[in-house]
């Protein structure tokens, strides 16, 4: 099961306010990227103020940089891979 986000929005510094379809909603510090690599980009303020949800709902500026959705629901919940993304029961191949 995804959760897709419904609204995002550039906040003061380089935080981000993310809600999403089941209700959660909240504000995440992303200044721990800023500088580094990719994220480089994000010096030009207009270019981290751009943030949008892509028709697929995929948390994006540009074209070529993106954040996983699911990874900032984690941060913001405190939920666990396993508990957003249960696995299936494993299959039994030796039956």
């Amino acid at each position: 099961m995804t959760i897709r986000p419904t609204q995002i929005k550039a906040l003061e510094g380089y935080r981000i306010w993310i809600a999403y379809e089941d209700g959660v909603e909240g504000e995440l510090d992303l200044s721990h990227h800023a500088g580094r690599g990719v994220f480089k980009a994000w010096e030009d303020r207009a270019f981290f103020e751009s943030v949008r949800l892509s028709p697929y709902q995929v948390i994006v500026w540009g074209d070529d940089l993106e954040l996983c959705a699911n990874a900032l629901y984690m941060e913001l919940t405190g939920k666990t891979v396993d508990e957003l993304l249960p696995i299936a029961d494993p299959v039994n191949v030796h039956a």
